[in-house]
């Protein structure tokens, strides 16, 4: 693995030569991770990644040194809580070589607003941004070693979807099915990312959470979940009835079945994620359910589960190849059903590339 995050942290450096970047900041995050492995503790005392052209190194507090020492061999800045960090922030970036004046610096988005501050105080004169022109835009593209942990997951994910949809009991909770969906992640030694099973009218609330609902016969079923694997997480949401369906909810599934299909479709290296989303509504608003598609169409997911791209219809995102998102459609009529069909998809030069094995097909129990 250390060869991946040398060869990220080499692309990191091409993006900051195009971008005019002087330094990258990272604090405890999923960019962090991505670019040295190293996903340390976040709590009040300053974490930071600083990578230059040509120095990268850790603003470390000394009660977490030696645990995460085990994950890289980048130097550490280490600060003693009877100190602080300053005296070790400056020794840090004196020694990225970072300008002391105007300086063109890349902060972590979802660092704490008092790590940010320490670099402001350092640098006053700084120009800062956010990470969309260099970590933000390299992570969208997933490498080998990326797509294999990612469809691990999700055939994972598989596998707990269909022993939840054949262990659909009369009587039981939606917390009981959720229990048979966290054994299965866990004989395979994942993790739970997150459960959300909803009966009947519950699954008109887009994000609903799992509760005491009990199953009955000629009940719409729908379970949205994803495990974490080897470091990242799955997502998929299946729908089904328990009974005898009805007519609307054959007819509304058909019509989710053939947008899925249309979104699909749309998504080809060099697409605009806004005409996806656009592809997909279409079907449905055609079909007079427009008001009922509460959502957008996708979002992208890598080591977070939500991350760019966006399939939105305001997007104006070019796909590009190794980019990895949801195509997930939905239509939610309050006090009867929802239903929603997800994918998710890595972009091939040929095409959309559908990481579940498992069909979409109505699941009649």
């Amino acid at each position: 693995m250390q060869d991946t995050y040398q060869k990220r942290l080499d692309a990191l450096r091409q993006k900051m030569a195009q971008s005019n970047t002087d330094l990258v900041v990272l604090g405890p995050s999923s960019h962090m991770n991505w670019i040295s492995g190293v996903n340390p503790h976040g709590d009040e005392r300053p974490v930071m990644l600083l990578i230059s052209p040509d120095y990268a190194g850790f603003l470390m507090p000394s009660l977490n040194a030696d645990s995460v020492r085990q994950h890289t061999d980048l130097p550490f800045h280490i600060w003693h809580d009877v100190d602080g960090p300053t005296e070790a922030l400056h020794d840090l970036l004196a020694a990225s070589g970072t300008p002391k004046g105007a300086s063109r610096i890349v902060l972590d988005e979802t660092m704490r607003t008092d790590f940010t501050f320490l670099i402001k105080d350092a640098l006053p004169e700084a120009q800062l941004r956010f990470t969309a022109d260099t970590v933000g835009v390299l992570r969208k593209s997933k490498d080998a070693t990326e797509y294999d942990a990612l469809k691990a997951s999700n055939i994972i994910n598989d596998l707990a979807l269909t022993a939840a949809f054949d262990g659909l009991k009369e009587g039981m909770s939606e917390r009981d099915v959720a229990a048979i969906i966290e054994a299965v992640y866990t004989s395979y030694g994942a993790q739970v990312e997150f459960i959300a099973v909803a009966f009947g009218a519950n699954g008109a609330f887009a994000h609903h959470h799992t509760g005491d609902t009990l199953l009955t016969q000629d009940t719409a079923v729908q379970i949205d979940t994803g495990c974490r694997y080897q470091g990242y997480p799955s997502d998929n949401t299946r729908c089904g009835w328990f009974g005898t369906p009805t007519a609307e909810y054959k007819q509304v599934f058909d019509i989710i079945e053939r947008a899925v299909q249309a979104g699909l479709a749309a998504a080809h290296v060099g697409a605009i994620a806004g005409e996806v989303d656009k592809a997909a509504r279409q079907v449905i608003e055609d079909a007079g359910y427009g008001p009922h598609f509460l959502s957008r169409t996708g979002h992208g997911l890598g080591l977070d589960l939500h991350e760019p791209p966006y399939i939105t219809s305001n997007s104006d995102v070019v796909l590009e190849m190794g980019n990895v998102f949801s195509i997930e459609p939905g239509i939610y009529l309050a006090d009867r059903f929802g239903i929603r069909l997800e994918e998710i998809v890595f972009l091939r030069a040929e095409g959309c590339e559908i990481l579940s094995d498992m069909p979409r097909e109505m699941l009649v129990r």
